[in-house]
């Protein structure tokens, strides 16, 4: 049962990660806040709503042709003049004359309340409205078509369409969907694994307190021991320990007249196991870093590895074996140089500090006036992993103290 739970909240933490960060990539703000298309999307909505929905009251109509009426004479004034102005050249005397004797400009000013009643009606009119709308978007499409946004947009779609692909949706509001119910279902179960493997540590230690006067039992039962500790560790070093989840929850601000909002926007997500700390440092080009890889990973890793084992082979082992220097430095003296512990407490206090960090920093986000509206929201958590590793300095506290109560040997 201990190696069931054990695997299953490794898959499911594995998976849980992945699902996160697949659901950051896709909602990052890059994506969203940051992108040309997200932007082209909502503001064609607004100006398409905006221009084809416009209508004018019938106040609102007079008053607008009053206006065009007055452009109208304007320009006919305006061109009266040029024509009247005195000519130098025959053709322009010619031109002159011609207009002043067929056209009569009187009459045509005139007629300027009806060619403004006219251009108010074209104005108004449905086909005319959705021209106007993508006049308007004219602009700001050329702009997208530009070589660096394009290529980011070309990106983003192919980064978008394999995420949707990958989990069978046809829309981002569907794969966000999916990845909320998925990670809830993965959170429940992880958890009820993970209490399920502590469950089976107490049952172990009942069977010592149970079979305390039984010594022939207690060889089997240290093995037994060694053998939870073993999958203690092996989980508390692969499966999450603690997630960094910064995210503005929602940003609302108005924009002609009409709200544009955008929802869940990530900033950063991160999540680490102890490996996965580990092999991160280790890869650095940066000396100090790979020496602090390869620091965590003697005295974390290596140490309680190797106290297991030699607490295994001595209380297995014949005596010489037993007696050896190095297994009983291990057995019995390595866990003061182990830093197990330590890990636990600097895991701790660095969750304390960032989330208090991004607490603070996400806090100075926060706007709410008339005209803009954010929203943000701090995830970071500690992770199952985190309190499987705790529950393994315990227990192998623990052993050590019962192995010195059963060991055949003089070793203490």
């Amino acid at each position: 049962m201990e190696g069931f739970f054990a695997y299953r909240l490794h898959i499911l933490s594995k998976e849980q990660e992945d699902i996160k960060k697949d659901y950051s990539n896709i909602n990052n703000i890059t994506y969203g806040l940051f992108s040309v298309g997200q932007w082209h999307d909502k503001v064609a909505a607004i100006i398409n709503h905006q221009v084809r929905n416009f209508t004018m009251t019938k106040s609102q109509k007079k008053e607008l042709q009053t206006e065009v009426e007055q452009v109208i004479v304007a320009l006919i004034n305006k061109a009266e003049a040029l024509v009247n102005k005195p000519k130098k050249t025959v053709d322009g005397k010619i031109k002159k004359f011609v207009i002043n004797t067929f056209v009569d400009t009187d009459k045509i000013k005139a007629q300027a309340p009806t060619f403004a009643k006219t251009i108010i009606a074209q104005v108004d009119n449905a086909a005319n409205k959705k021209k106007m709308s993508k006049m308007a978007m004219g602009k700001f499409t050329e702009m997208e078509r530009t070589g660096t946004i394009d290529s980011t947009l070309t990106a983003i779609e192919i980064t978008t369409k394999g995420m949707y692909k990958k989990y069978h949706v046809t829309s981002t509001a569907e794969l966000n969907q999916k990845f909320s119910t998925s990670l809830a279902d993965i959170r429940k179960s992880t958890y009820g694994y993970c209490f399920g493997m502590l469950g089976c540590i107490v049952v172990v230690l009942s069977l010592w307190w149970a079979f305390r006067k039984r010594t022939e039992l207690h060889t089997t039962l240290f093995v037994m021991s060694l053998l939870f500790a073993f999958i203690l560790l092996a989980v508390g070093l692969t499966a999450s320990m603690i997630e960094v989840d910064a995210r503005i929850k929602s940003l609302d601000f108005m924009l002609l007249g009409e709200h544009v909002v955008f929802k869940d926007q990530v900033l950063f997500f991160q999540s680490k196991s102890i490996m996965d700390v580990v092999l991160v440092l280790i890869g650095q080009s940066a000396v100090d870093s790979i020496l602090v890889g390869v620091l965590i990973l003697v005295f974390s890793v290596l140490f309680p590895i190797m106290k297991l084992s030699s607490t295994g082979i001595h209380l297995l082992g014949n005596r010489r074996l037993a007696e050896n220097k190095f297994i009983k430095y291990f057995a019995f003296q390595s866990g003061k140089w182990s830093m197990a512990d330590v890990i636990v407490i600097a895991i701790l206090m660095t969750y304390i500090g960032l989330n208090g960090l991004l607490e603070s920093q996400l806090k100075s986000l926060h706007i709410n006036s008339d005209f803009l509206t954010i929203i943000t929201t701090n995830n970071t958590a500690l992770q199952p992993g985190y309190i499987i590793f705790i529950s393994f300095v315990l227990y192998g506290l623990t052993l050590s103290t019962i192995l010195k109560f059963i060991t055949p040997h003089d070793s203490h």
